[in-house]
């Protein structure tokens, strides 16, 4: 018998444990991405020199590294942190009566996730920061974060069949909104691996290519996601939506004004360090309410659980 599968045995979490389990993953996802960036605005992203290690002989960061060795290393922990928040998600699944195994799989998604984006942070390292490993490791991140909200919405729903909310085209143009906002987040990371900022004090070499045109064709796009984001508001009044769906169009609509607001301010700033990480802060909750608008296009009612959650009491006394 697995370890999981003991577990189970044992314990059943209740569905607000689950949800919690959840969404644990969605805020440390999150917590990882700016701080992250933190490391790249602060200098530190060769804090520590090398990988897996923090230093040639040393794992952790020595006093000789300073600050830039402290910070990078403490990203570097905090990966620990998430994975906990993952492990916590997949037990939680797994111990579901009945077992939900699609849940337990997109938590396993996610684990495989966090190896991955290591891997290639610690390539990041070893290749001196270069600027499209940079952009890979800030992608796959997102992709991590996609990979979170959808088990979060998931933890709130039954294994039925989804069926729609609304009407077809209402979620066509949903899924233009989720396209054109990961393009937009895509084009983010050339303005970013082409511009100032490059995560170390040293000459990094940057992405060939002018980064205010960079900026540019990234305000395009996000225009673009402003307006669809305006039509799908409008639309679901329209056709008399679910009130949480049109909740989530309000949503999604005042991140993105907020998003613009503040990357069109760092423009004209020359890109100061707070505001850039308030960009990548408001990347995120951006891209959360992208999907959890999709998501709330279609629903799969909640079944009936079998086996009822054990409480604290029952564990302590089994």
């Amino acid at each position: 018998m697995t370890p999981l599968a003991h577990i189970a045995r044992r314990w059943t979490p209740s569905p607000r444990t689950l949800r919690r389990a959840a969404l644990a993953p969605v805020v440390m996802t999150v917590v990882i991405i700016v701080t992250g960036g933190a490391v790249r605005l602060t200098g530190s992203g060769l804090g520590c020199d090398t990988w897996p290690k923090c230093t040639d002989d040393s794992l952790f960061a020595t006093p000789e590294q300073g600050l830039h060795g402290a910070i990078e290393f403490g990203n570097r922990m905090l990966t620990y942190v998430l994975s906990a928040a993952v492990g916590w998600a997949i037990v939680a699944a797994r111990s579901t009566k009945p077992w939900r195994r699609g849940l337990t799989r997109l938590g396993w998604l996610q684990f495989w996730l966090v190896v991955f984006n290591a891997v290639l942070g610690g390539i990041t390292v070893r290749l001196a920061l270069n600027p499209w490993t940079v952009a890979a490791h800030f992608i796959a991140a997102n992709a991590l974060l996609t990979a979170a909200v959808l088990t979060w919405h998931r933890a709130h729903e039954g294994d039925t069949a989804p069926r729609p909310r609304v009407p077809g085209p209402v979620r066509k143009l949903s899924w233009a909104i989720t396209g054109v906002s990961a393009l937009l987040i895509v084009l983010g990371t050339s303005v970013t691996g082409s511009g100032k900022h490059a995560g170390d004090s040293s000459d990094v070499p940057r992405m060939p290519w002018d980064w205010t045109v960079a900026a540019h064709v990234h305000a395009i796009a996000a225009w673009v996601v402003c307006a669809l984001a305006v039509a799908m508001w409008l639309v679901l009044r329209v056709v008399d939506a679910p009130n949480d769906t049109r909740a989530r169009a309000r949503d999604l609509l005042i991140v993105v004004l907020l998003q613009g607001g503040i990357g069109y301010v760092q423009y004209f700033t020359s890109v100061p360090e707070v505001l850039v990480g308030l960009h990548m802060l408001g990347s995120s909750l951006m891209w959360i309410a992208v999907l959890r608008l999709a998501l709330s296009l279609r629903e799969r009612p909640v079944e009936k659980a079998e086996i009822p959650a054990q409480t604290d009491a029952a564990l302590t006394n089994a």
